[in-house]
């Protein structure tokens, strides 16, 4: 089952893939507030999530975005490219997005998923039933255990990062930061390529 639905994923237009994305962050967006009105006990227990923390946003919240960036090119360097393959999806969806576009959509996705999974789930639940869950929601990883692995460890590192700041802009900005970074390494290496066959091309003309 899992197979079929990451080659149904693959199989998608880029333009059904945003779609799809932005349906699947509207739908965190909305069960985040639903779930928020249920648990929450009153408006000044929700808006708690959301102390404001510049320190602790601009440093923290950095050093662990940029250093998840960082051992993630690692990984794609050292590992064999079949294992990181995701089937060309992240490629699919990024490599032709401009730049103003991949910014608002690492926005969108980060603080939809932050929202749900560590503002609402974690804050009632804990870090372990929030990670687990943000890390199956991830289906089409199930089948790649490098990815799939990745993915759990980055959820577990944004809830500790929830647990000890207690403010949910801290792991929105690091969880921007690693989505904005790689999506923009993927446009920047498509860009490249192309420029490199346009190069080639007039050299032959």
């Amino acid at each position: 089952m899992k197979n079929r639905q990451a080659e149904v994923i693959k199989n998608m237009s880029p333009k059904e893939l945003l779609f799809h994305l932005y349906l699947s962050q509207l739908a965190f967006l909305v069960i985040g507030v639903i779930l928020a009105f249920i648990l929450f006990d009153n408006f000044a227990s929700f808006f708690r999530i959301f102390p404001w923390k510049p320190l602790e946003v601009l440093v923290i919240g950095t050093i662990v975005g940029i250093s998840v960036v960082g051992i993630d090119l690692l990984l794609m360097k050292w590992l064999p490219k079949d294992l990181l393959d995701d089937g060309g999806i992240n490629e699919k969806m990024f490599q032709t997005r401009s730049v103003p576009h991949i910014f608002f959509l690492a926005i969108v996705i980060s603080t939809a998923e932050e929202f749900l999974f560590r503002g609402v789930i974690q804050t009632h639940f804990g870090i372990w039933v929030a990670s687990i869950v943000f890390a199956l929601l991830h289906i089409r990883y199930l089948h790649k255990w490098v990815l799939f692995l990745s993915v759990v460890i980055i959820s577990f590192l944004l809830g500790y990062l929830y647990e000890v700041t207690g403010s949910l802009y801290v792991t929105i900005w690091a969880h921007f930061l690693i989505d904005v970074l790689l999506a923009l390494k993927i446009r920047y290496d498509y860009v490249k390529i192309k420029d490199h066959e346009k190069g080639r091309s007039g050299e032959h003309e």
